[in-house]
């Protein structure tokens, strides 16, 4: 099974670098999001504050970098790259599930490699749900934070991708009481995480009901998970897998109304993920409501290039979002959120369908 595994992991890594695997139809909805310009901001662009504290650690940007791989020597190399990185820039990062690892404890080195270069960055852990199902427990959830000696837990939701790999584990039943159950019992704060598809108002209320502490919302726009699969089953010539993640290549929901609608229902830190590429990106999903943002397509393709790299993307991103923040003048995170935003488009359409008021965020007063 661990063999398996690797194999699959080594598969996801080779096709995101060398495949388009981006939604192609559905967007995340962020081109509907227009800031309201400040021609007189009234602010020193160079003492603009990036930091923020979420999870009782102070992030030096609302930037981490979202669950990539592990368990494969190439995946280890990874890590070790982008855990530098966030080190050196006081950010945060996610290992990719640990399943493989728990699975074969001589995988544990490509994860906790992630500790050992980044000692004082906020490290996410990661298993999925349907390992949850399948007899993981309370037990196995600790194995994977003492790995890389985890600030969080990420349980990552992937539907999508499990009802289209060829060898996908579908059944859900009861998991929402297993997060739960594990989620009372740890006093690492357990985080709910989608994989591409967005997360509804509906089951953000009772992830928070479930002492859980945190959702990312990973929509739909970004990177595609049934494109992936798509590839894979394409290679293995499962023609049925590869014709189902051809169909479903743009489903869910997109990132900026997944994010409205976490937001607006829940009071614990919302993540936002899912197709985020600029700064202009992180200070919008800031202004709806995310307490984080994250991303990792473009960190995969600088990471295989070196720590130097990676460190540039990501400074790039942090100069990209103090600028946004400059131009409508908020010299810190939190004052970006109380910025009017207008929403606009397919993405204000759906909140009014869906009950929620996308009117609020242009009526914004400051003072």
């Amino acid at each position: 099974m661990a063999k398996e595994i690797r194999k699959r992991k080594a598969d996801h890594i080779r096709i995101s670098l060398n495949q388009n695997v981006q939604a192609r139809k559905t967007t995340t909805g962020f081109e509907d999001i227009h800031f309201v310009h400040k021609a007189l901001p009234e602010i020193d662009r160079k003492k603009i504050d990036l930091s923020t504290t979420v999870f009782n650690h102070k992030f030096e940007a609302p930037l981490i970098v979202g669950a990539i791989t592990g368990g494969t020597e190439e995946a280890k190399k990874i890590n070790a790259v982008i855990a530098e990185a966030v080190e050196k820039l006081g950010l945060g990062m996610g290992v990719g599930s640990q399943r493989a690892a728990i699975e074969n404890k001589k995988l544990e080195k490509t994860f906790a490699i992630a500790r050992k270069k980044a000692p004082t960055a906020f490290l996410i852990a990661n298993l999925g749900g349907p390992q949850l199902v399948k007899g993981y427990d309370i037990n196995e959830v600790k194995k994977a934070i003492e790995m890389i000696e985890a600030d969080a837990v990420a349980i990552h939701l992937n539907p999508l991708q499990e009802a289209i790999q060829p060898e996908g584990e579908t059944d859900f039943r009861g998991l929402l009481e297993k997060i739960g159950g594990i989620a009372r019992k740890l006093d690492t704060p357990v985080i709910v995480k989608e994989t591409g598809a967005g997360v509804a108002a509906e089951e953000a209320e009772k992830f928070e009901a479930k002492s859980i502490k945190g959702i990312d919302v990973s929509g739909a726009g970004g990177t595609s998970w049934a494109a992936v699969e798509h590839y894979r089953a394409k290679r293995h010539r499962k023609s049925f897998q590869r014709r189902l993640g051809d169909v479903f290549w743009d489903w869910g929901i997109p990132t900026a109304a997944s994010l409205v609608e976490v937001s607006q229902t829940v009071s614990i830190p919302v993540i936002a993920s899912g197709g985020i590429r600029t700064g202009t990106d992180m200070a919008k999903a800031l202004a709806l409501g995310a307490s984080l943002t994250s991303l990792s397509a473009p960190i995969l393709r600088a990471a295989v290039k070196g720590v130097k790299e990676t460190k540039s993307e990501l400074s790039l991103l942090m100069e990209e979002l103090r600028n946004t923040m400059f131009l409508v003048g908020a010299d810190s995170v939190q004052a970006l959120r109380k910025k009017p935003v207008v929403i606009t488009g397919k993405t204000a359409e759906w909140l009014r369908i869906r009950g929620f008021n996308p009117e609020k965020y242009a009526q914004r007063r400051e003072g």
